[in-house]
């Protein structure tokens, strides 16, 4: 199952600070809903996890992480994450393409993230998978937005954003499937 996320937000900050700190995986991990950086390789290469859990379904993935580019220049970066399910049922792929811009009031930040999903997960389907990874972006974006600003973060999901993508995945299937009928 493949899903493809766009997003593009504004923070108030100049682009040379916010570059620093979304260049940095280190940084941006803290930020991520569920997910902890474990161990640098190198310059390029991380290891790390991340936690999901969508109503009674947890996954837990190990994986890598590599920036595949990092243009300083022109603020474009392209990050590479593969991971497997902690108990060998499924694996999760991701290409995430950025762009920085300068703006009157701050920065830009545009990109777009390409998902694989294979196993448990991917069973819900690409409109389930699409809604929660928005709620997840909106929470890594509330988080970052605090984290330049010097305040506290909390990386922890929020569960009840999950339940209710889930609740309206399977309301407008069932819509949906009527509609067809």
């Amino acid at each position: 199952m493949e899903a493809i996320i766009e997003k593009s937000f504004e923070i108030e900050e100049p682009i040379e600070k916010v570059w620093a700190s979304l260049s940095s995986p280190m940084e941006i991990a803290s930020c991520v809903p569920g997910a902890a950086i474990t161990q640098q390789i190198d310059d390029t290469h991380y290891k790390g996890e991340v936690t999901l859990k969508f109503g009674p379904i947890k996954a837990q993935y190990d994986g890598a992480i590599e920036m595949a580019e990092l243009d300083n220049s022109a603020y474009k970066m392209v990050m590479i994450g593969k991971g497997l399910d902690s108990k060998g049922k499924g694996s999760a792929d991701m290409k995430m393409n950025g762009d920085l811009t300068s703006t009157d009031t701050g920065t830009n930040v545009k990109f777009k993230m390409t998902l694989t999903i294979v196993g448990a997960l991917a069973q819900f389907g690409s409109r389930l998978i699409n809604d929660v990874s928005d709620q997840l972006l909106n929470q890594f974006v509330t988080n970052f937005k605090a984290q330049l600003a010097g305040q506290e973060i909390d990386n922890n999901l929020s569960a009840g954003s999950m339940m209710g993508s889930v609740l309206k995945s399977k309301i407008g299937g069932i819509f949906k499937d009527k509609d067809e009928a």
